[in-house]
């Protein structure tokens, strides 16, 4: 299967970062600000951006992006320098953002769930020179003798500590200055979420954002009118990109919500009209337990994209008997990525689940062996993922970007396979195969067939040490009330799974699974309650 020849008819090759010959759009704003100016001037008048009671159109937004940017600009803010980002979901993430592009910085938006100590490795790391945060986290701020290189330090709500009044830096009445930024400059550096180790900053150029927002346009057939619902943090990569600049790429609106709440959201894409959004699996399961869909109109929501997890079968049909008219359409990436690399073609929702989809139009995918060579359809291996929306590199970690990219290619670290057809289902993360008396068991398929218990949440297979098999398997689950046993989860493996696939050890939970800043479930932690 492939995209419609209106999409495909629009690439063409091109040489890029190092010679690497890429498939791209060859029509395209020439970077993010280019792309914000084209939105003005189509959408001047339209909503931009809904937060709370702020409501601000695009002529509205260019303005309060013009002042901000000239008081950076007089910070001594400049090309290339590092502007921190400790914003939650609020219209100031949006207006920041602008501003340190359009002063030809780079912005760093960091989750407001991230603890001292990641803080001071991420400021450090990534040189930021100022640091923009929202007031009522600035206890967990590093204190001034732990950073490096930050000078200034500005607080949403108003002035703390050693931290100035935001309000301040646009208050200057200066003109917005005019900085010329070519398409292959880092634009955003994004840390990934560091479940191993220390957090790696993935530069996304101005190049890889413009590609992954037509990416998401043109493949989830998007329009003028747009109103998508921001529901994931801003600073993740789907929030970032396939929410907030993919609406800029289409002169839509941003509906912004604080924080997730599954009736809030429904409240929210009823009042608002939202068309669109991209949402974890979870949140979708949410508000079909606890709420009454049937008491708001949804007639707008159009695309129900997700992506960070796999979608039980079960939630699928509860979404398609509930919302016969939302297009369900999953997105596979990374943060290396810049969001998308794979995406079911709309109409394949239902009928290919078991997948995620078809490599983008962009997208170059390649599954790999352990020897480094293409691998025949049908057959496992590690996904390589290429195109022009692959970041070039971790910022200053040559020894990281060695190891993770290769000629050109990102080597994901997911075992996948590619059907005769061109779909990619996904199997396992490396790390996270289990090898079970020389079986190779992939956790994400256990996992699949545990989730459609209909008294399971959420779970995770992880592996547990054995003298005689060399690993077994242990299953962590989140259950609500009545809780199923041991032996019911196991029978219900057994009914839809090899025998060697059943769960060894189910460990019940009465409260969500640990999970990082960016909201993954940290299966390290998982690993040291096995006993």
């Amino acid at each position: 299967m492939n995209w419609p020849d209106n999409i495909l008819d629009r690439l063409r090759d091109e040489i890029h970062f190092d010679q690497r010959r890429l498939r791209c759009f060859a029509e395209r704003p020439t970077d993010l600000n280019a792309m914000f100016a084209e939105a003005m001037t189509r959408n001047g008048d339209g909503e931009a951006v809904v937060f709370d009671n702020v409501r601000l159109t695009y002529a509205q937004l260019g303005r309060e992006v013009a002042d901000l940017a000239a008081g950076l600009h007089a910070e001594g803010v400049g090309k290339g320098d590092r502007v921190a980002m400790l914003i939650g979901n609020r219209t100031e993430f949006l207006t920041v953002l602008l501003a340190t592009l359009r002063v030809g910085a780079i912005a760093v938006p960091i989750n407001i769930r991230e603890q001292t100590p990641e803080l001071a490795y991420i400021l450090n790391h990534s040189g930021a020179a100022l640091l923009i945060h929202d007031r009522d986290i600035s206890s967990k701020i590093p204190h001034a003798d732990a950073l490096d290189n930050l000078k200034h330090r500005f607080s949403i709500g108003g002035a703390t500590g050693d931290a100035r009044d935001f309000a301040t830096i646009a208050a200057r009445g200066a003109a917005s200055p005019t900085v010329s930024v070519v398409e292959e400059d880092v634009a955003v550096i994004l840390y990934t979420s560091g479940t191993t180790g220390r957090p790696k900053g993935a530069m996304l150029t101005h190049f890889n954002i413009v590609h992954s927002a037509m990416h998401f346009e043109l493949c989830m057939e998007l329009g003028d009118s747009e109103r998508s619902l921001l529901a994931v943090p801003a600073s993740h990569v789907t929030g970032l990109v396939a929410i907030l600049f993919t609406m800029l790429r289409v002169a839509g609106c941003t509906v912004i919500m604080e924080v997730f709440e599954a009736q809030a959201l429904l409240e929210a894409a009823a009042a608002e009209k939202v068309t669109h959004t991209l949402i974890v699996p979870a949140m979708y399961n949410l508000f079909l337990l606890r709420c009454e869909i049937g008491d708001h109109d949804l007639s707008k929501w159009r695309i129900g994209g997700y992506g960070g997890a796999p979608m039980p079968q079960s939630t699928i049909e509860a979404l398609s008997q509930k919302l016969p008219d939302l297009i369900l359409v999953n997105a596979y990436g990374a943060t290396e990525t810049t969001s998308p690399a794979t995406m079911l073609p709309l109409g394949t929702g239902t009928t290919r689940a078991d997948s995620v989809g078809i490599a983008l139009p962009c997208a170059d995918i390649r599954v790999v062996g352990d020897d480094g060579k293409d691998l025949p359809a049908g057959t496992h291996g590690e996904l390589w993922i290429g195109g022009p929306m692959v970041v070039p590199g971790y910022w200053d970690n040559p020894e990281k970007t060695r190891a993770e990219f290769q000629d050109g290619y990102w080597k994901s670290g997911d075992v996948g396979s590619r059907d005769a057809e061109g779909f990619f289902r996904l199997h396992d993360r490396k790390k996270d195969m289990i090898i079970r008396g020389g079986y190779n068991i992939y956790s994400a398929e256990i996992e699949n067939a545990i989730t459609a218990h209909e008294a399971v949440i959420e779970c995770a297979a992880v592996s547990r040490q054995d003298e005689v098999l060399g690993e077994k398997m242990e299953v962590f689950v989140h259950t609500r009330n009545p809780a199923p046993s041991a032996q019911d989860i196991k029978a219900h493996c057994a009914a839809r799974l090899a025998d060697y696939k059943i769960p060894d050890f189910v460990t019940f939970s009465d409260i969500p699974l640990p999970r990082n800043a960016n909201g993954k479930i940290v299966k390290k932690e998982l690993r040291k309650r096995t006993s």
